[in-house]
């Protein structure tokens, strides 16, 4: 798969795959959630079926960070790095990155189309349901439809439903910071998991025999609720099931006020520091809680660890 960036106005020169006919499925796509997967294999489909590179077109930073419209945004549930993973997974032959900034976001629909679409060699658009674009959200994707005109198509892909709600990042958001992580794995048709670097802690782990890999994420993800899970941990190529704390330390720290996260992972004694780890947060296990000594804090990390590794085994 390739990956090009852009930004406005195009550039024609190396960028090596424009004036090529493309199917191409275009949106911000955070979490790549079960609907933006439905969008991107649709655009998969046409373009193996008709002869075309499979494409998407996704914008970089969050529009609505770009725009002010609220300051979760910069949380993200997929950075980007994990999102041409997963497009890739799905079959995209290219993945247009375009900087989305406050020109582009000045352009009108219409100039959105004669500036970007067609240079591209955009031949079919599949765009989700609520798909909007231009200065102010002006376009939609009837109105895209109309201005593809005999250039190109268009699929409109229609919203799936979870417990009565639209399938959304917004509804996985929520649900990653309610605690109902049952539901955020139903949304995303996967675990959730960030990426982090194990980095030094205070040690406190190893001396009361259960040694953690203290992270340092690599993005600013969406944080899940505070509280205890089974994971699966990624290092070096292997996996390892494991249990993690994401939470304040409220025991032994009284201070802290950014949540750190801390993975204890089940018959591994290796040194990490400094390496990549990927997390999967595969069972909410109970809310992070204080204890009132270190003894009973052992006796329940233990349980944690014995309750994750029967869930773990249902996996």
């Amino acid at each position: 798969m390739e990956i090009i960036p852009l930004s406005y106005p195009l550039s024609q020169a190396g960028d090596g795959f424009i004036g090529k006919q493309m199917a191409i499925a275009m949106g911000h796509f955070d979490g790549v959630h079960r609907g933006h997967q439905n969008v991107v294999r649709q655009a998969v489909a046409h373009a193996r079926k008709s002869d075309m590179l499979s494409a998407v077109l996704t914008f970089s930073p969050h529009p609505k960070e770009v725009l002010g419209h609220g300051d979760q945004y910069y949380r993200c549930l997929t950075p980007i790095q994990s999102k041409m993973r997963l497009f890739e997974e799905l079959g995209v032959d290219v993945v247009f990155v375009m900087k989305f900034d406050h020109t582009l976001a000045a352009l009108t629909p219409g100039q959105f189309v004669a500036d970007v679409l067609i240079p591209l060699g955009v031949k079919h658009a599949v765009v989700g349901f609520d798909f909007t674009f231009g200065n102010r959200g002006s376009g939609n994707a009837e109105m895209l439809r109309e201005l593809g005109g005999t250039d190109f198509t268009i699929d409109i892909v229609e919203p799936l439903f979870e417990n009565g709600k639209k399938v959304s990042s917004t509804y996985t958001r929520e649900s990653l910071e309610n605690g109902d992580l049952t539901m955020a794995h139903t949304l995303l048709g996967r675990p959730y998991e960030v990426v982090g670097t194990v980095v030094h802690g205070d040690g406190r782990g190893r001396t009361i025999g259960f040694p953690t890999a203290n992270l340092e994420l690599l993005a600013p993800y969406v944080s899940p609720s505070l509280g205890v899970y089974a994971i699966t941990a990624w290092v070096d190529g292997k996996s390892y099931g494991g249990v993690l704390n994401h939470g304040m330390k409220p025991t032994f720290n009284k201070s802290e006020i950014v949540p750190v996260m801390e993975a204890h992972l089940f018959d591994f004694d290796q040194d990490i520091y400094g390496m990549e780890m990927t997390v999967q947060f595969q069972y909410f296990i109970r809310p992070e809680q204080k204890f009132g000594s270190v003894s009973e804090l052992i006796a329940q990390i233990a349980a944690d660890s014995d309750r994750a590794r029967s869930l773990l085994t249902e996996l």
